[in-house]
């Protein structure tokens, strides 16, 4: 078939129209200090133009929050959640290294198993459990663990069909080397839109790994399935995606897919971050915003005190972050890739130390409370999973 070349022409120009107007800027963003209740940046960030984010709908200012139920509670440290597609939930306990499942109606505790090789002492242990994308044919339940040599990716065979205690296959290792320390071990996993497994880690308290792009602590990855460097990564053959993070413990896309993360502060700043593939985010030389540009600056910033976040998710057009010192559930409206308004906390104090927050669809979410790690202060029922819903 003969195509006539002006009309080639103009498929072409057109085409680079459109690249063109998707390019994204440097995401430096607003370099002001902030205050403790956390502060949005005002430049354009990492991987969205101002004209795109201008078409997005932004949240209302000011969001609420409900709590619906307290689904189950007398849990002890529990850190990762994974929502099965019946409606029950699946719980990872840190200290003691075992999967439970949780009826999502009754509350009813049933104990899969204890995943084999878990070293926990410290921050370490049985962290962040995801199912596979394939779930519904395999029956994958993918764990990030320490181990006694390090912090490792596995996944097993859930199979209901046995007895309760003896439902986890051996643990088949899909990824490991990730440096382990008794603090800053990361730990959150989740799929992406993509398919890809995402795995926040920390530097182990070794700052120098932040910044070593040859090093697997202080990073974002992007794995496969099987535990190879994902395709499309920023670096050729490597599986990190970001770099420069001190202790990533939250991973969330929004409903375009970009992926937001919060991370520790040492003293002074919590963030949370827009993740631009191959970004450097600063640490150990940057702690919250910065003027050097080669450093990608936080959405959000809040004092140690009313945050160190762990887990977070996106609903409602917000990130919810769950706050453990902070004992808080903060709201960061969006717009496109920065914050829209203020930040937002609720049910400060309400329930002690808050752990993990994960979608429950729609505006509803699941929030786990985290008093039993051995810096909070435990209280009737001990650790809860609850029922929230927010606007």
């Amino acid at each position: 078939m003969i195509v006539h070349r002006r009309a080639v022409t103009a498929v072409l120009a057109a085409t680079t129209l459109l690249l063109t107007a998707g390019c994204s800027s440097d995401g430096s963003g607003d370099d002001s200090p902030g205050g403790g209740t956390g502060s949005a940046s005002s430049g354009t960030a990492p991987g969205s133009s101002p004209t795109r984010q201008a078409a997005e709908a932004t949240p209302p200012a000011k969001g609420s929050v409900k709590v619906l139920r307290t689904v189950t509670e007398g849990l002890k440290t529990p850190w990762g959640l994974a929502p099965l597609p019946d409606g029950d939930l699946l719980v990872s306990s840190r200290d003691d290294g075992t999967i439970t499942r949780i009826d999502g109606r009754s509350g009813k505790k049933t104990e899969l198993g204890e995943v084999s090789g878990v070293s926990a002492a410290g921050e370490g242990g049985l962290l962040g459990i995801a199912l596979s994308p394939d779930y519904a044919s395999d029956r994958m339940v993918y764990a990030y663990f320490t181990s006694d040599s390090d912090n490792r990716v596995v996944r097993m065979v859930y199979d209901e069909r046995k007895t309760p205690g003896e439902q986890l296959g051996a643990p088949d290792t899909v990824f490991k080397g990730i440096p382990k320390g008794f603090i800053h071990n990361g730990g959150r996993i989740a799929f992406g839109p993509d398919k890809m497994l995402y795995a926040g880690t920390g530097e182990s308290g070794d700052t120098g790994l932040s910044q070593d792009r040859k090093s697997l602590g202080g990073k974002i990855l992007r794995l496969t399935p099987e535990g190879d460097p994902a395709p499309g990564n920023p670096f050729p053959g490597s599986p990190v995606y970001s770099y420069g993070h001190r202790n990533v413990q939250g991973l969330a896309w929004d409903a375009k897919q970009r992926l937001f993360a919060s991370e520790f502060g040492q003293d002074t700043w919590d963030e949370l971050n827009a993740i631009k593939p191959g970004g450097n985010y600063g640490w150990p030389d940057a702690e919250g915003r910065s003027d050097d540009k080669k450093f990608q600056n936080p959405i959000a910033q809040w004092h140690t005190d009313d945050a160190s976040p762990s887990g977070v998710a996106y609903a409602e057009g917000s990130v919810w972050m769950a706050g453990l010192k902070g004992q808080r559930l903060w709201r960061i409206p969006l717009n496109g890739t920065q914050a829209s308004a203020d930040p937002q906390s609720f049910l400060k104090g309400e329930y002690g130390r808050l752990r993990t927050v994960v979608s429950a669809g729609g505006d509803k979410l699941w929030l786990v409370t985290s008093n039993t790690d051995g810096r909070g202060s435990p209280k009737d029922g001990d650790d809860r999973i609850l029922e929230i819903q927010v606007s």
